[in-house]
Formats: structure tokens, sequence, C-alpha cells
């Protein structure tokens, strides 16, 4: 993964996916393009789900105790 792919972002990220998607939906593609627009499609998957998983790692939740005391603890899924 080059050093750019490295600093995208989830909204850009997905918008490409998008992209993707759209031509590969259009049939217009060869089969050497499709499968290098897929390739570039499950990386770019790969990355959303870092991002979600890193973002999901740093996410807290502010507990308030009824008396307007607050309190962080991190977010932990079932």
């Amino acid at each position: 993964m080059s050093e750019e792919d490295k600093k995208i972002n989830f909204e850009t990220a997905m918008k490409q996916l998008e992209e993707i998607a759209n031509q590969l939906e259009k049939n217009e593609l060869d089969l050497d393009e499709a499968v290098a627009k897929f390739e570039e499609g499950m990386k770019l998957s790969k990355k959303c789900s870092e991002i979600l998983e890193n973002a999901e790692k740093k996410i807290t939740i502010l507990i308030n105790d009824g008396k307007d005391n607050f309190s962080e603890e991190k977010f932990e899924t079932e």
C-alpha cells in the first residue's frame, strides 16, 4: 500500500468504492480492467475496515452519574 493510500480518509475511500462499483456494474470494462478495479476495490474495502476498527478503539462514552459528574469509559463491543 502506498503512502498516499495510508493517508486516505474513510469518506474518500467510500466515494472511490462507489465509483468502482458503478464502473463494474456498467459492464463496459474488459476483463483485465475489471479485475484491476476489483482488486483496487478490495484494497479500499480493507482500508475502510481498518479505519472503522481504529475509530471504534478510540470511542469513549461519557457517563453522567446523575449529579452532572461525567466520566470517560472505553467503548467495548459485545
